[in-house]
């Protein structure tokens, strides 16, 4: 996750807006006596079981129990000896990954993303399962991206309808993409990767799908799914094949996108819809920029964590709506598009509690901040918060 710089005009505006309508769904705490400390994700296991896995940044993740009420988690892998992050590196590095293989039930693999030092890179890993435990001795290294600062390398994987593992990779930039490496088809970092997990054509490790854009290797790396991007959080697919991506802006916008083969999304040129103020070179001449479907600007909240689409029973009214967050103010809204990609409304559902800071230069603290929106074995929503809890989203 990512923490923008902090406008004092933005502040002002996020922590006192008075006019903010009544919340229309709540929020209830769930596991409150397991400790949970910054959660990433929770998958379900595709086998039938109904387990719901929750990720946790610092390595570990557990297999949450069916009583909410319960103290106890089996853990099924703790990774907290990797010594994943750096010092200055905990906000960001760690595990920030996870998923299953859509054919976990008969061959039991899952992937993982994680940071490591020295050199610091960010690893795509496999592994597997013998019943509710992770073999480590299992581990088999797919892919290792290099990474030059601690900050903005994503790190959410995703499996895809067409069964390839989709990898959303930051800019690896602490600000304004320096290295302008987003728009380099020659590095992996700024892009969305697509690679084939069951093949090992290339080096022994994966496989390339043949329908990749630059699936030949010439003047792009083959991996490349699509480009122009700054700090991928929150990537899921809806039930009709949409990858939607949640892109962390810098300064003035956060943005949400549908990820297409061979898509430009702009960055560092433009931030959201609009040129980068900081970024004077014009881009060239055949580049093919996409805007997002959807942004807001810092106004409204300063860190986009993205969600996904709602197919649960509890709410009706949210059914096929894009359900996703602000990290730093704790708002929750629900975006409805259609099969284009036009939004029809956006609808705020939620703001989180806030506490006045103890003198008028500290921000206020926020009770709820948003790392990832989940469904759980039912279809309801799930809202991991980097305080350390895990909330249902009900009426």
């Amino acid at each position: 996750m990512k923490l923008p710089t902090l406008a004092v005009l933005a502040l002002a505006l996020c922590f006192n807006d008075t006019a903010a309508a009544a919340d229309a769904v709540k929020l209830t705490r769930l596991y409150e006596k397991i400790e949970t400390k910054w959660p990433i994700a929770v998958a379900i296991a595709p086998d039938g079981s109904g387990r719901e896995f929750l990720a946790l940044q610092r390595g570990q993740i557990l297999i949450l129990p069916k009583d909410t009420s319960s103290a106890e988690a089996k853990v099924f892998l703790d990774l907290a000896s990797h010594n994943m992050e750096a010092v200055n590196g905990k906000f960001e590095e760690g595990l920030n990954g996870f998923a299953f293989h859509p054919k976990f039930k008969d061959n039991g693999l899952f992937y993982l993303c994680y940071t490591q030092q020295k050199p610091k890179r960010l690893i795509i890993t496999e592994m597997k399962a013998e019943g509710d435990k992770a073999d480590e001795k299992t581990e088999r290294v797919l892919l290792e991206i290099p990474l030059i600062n601690w900050n903005h390398h994503g790190g959410n994987i995703v499996f895809g309808p067409d069964g390839f593992l989709y990898i959303g990779v930051g800019d690896t930039s602490k600000r304004n993409d320096e290295k302008r490496m987003s728009q380099l088809t020659a590095v992996m970092v700024g892009k969305v990767l697509r690679i084939d997990v069951d093949s090992r054509e290339y080096h022994g490790a994966y496989g390339i799908p043949a329908s990749n854009p630059f699936a030949d290797g010439v003047d792009a790396l083959p991996q490349i799914y699509a480009y122009g991007i700054r700090n991928p959080w929150g990537m899921s697919f809806d039930a009709k094949g949409h990858l939607w991506l949640a892109d962390v802006g810098q300064d003035l916008w956060e943005e949400i996108n549908w990820i297409t083969a061979g898509g430009n999304y702009g960055w560092s040129f433009r931030e959201g819809a609009r040129q980068f103020p900081l970024r004077i070179d014009t881009p060239p001449a055949e580049a093919k920029l996409i805007d997002p479907i959807f942004e807001y600007n810092h106004g409204d909240g300063l860190s986009i964590t993205g969600g996904i689409v709602y197919a649960g029973k509890g709410h009706a009214d949210l059914v096929g709506q894009y359900v996703y967050g602000d990290f730093v103010i704790g708002k929750i809204w629900s975006l409805r598009a259609n099969d284009e990609g036009k939004v029809e409304s956006n609808t705020l559902l939620y703001t989180s509690p806030q506490t006045a800071g103890d003198n008028p230069k500290k921000k206020p603290s926020v009770l709820v901040k948003p790392t990832a929106f989940c469904a759980n074995a039912e279809g309801e929503i799930l809202v991991l918060d980097w305080n350390g809890a895990i909330y249902r989203m009900d009426k």
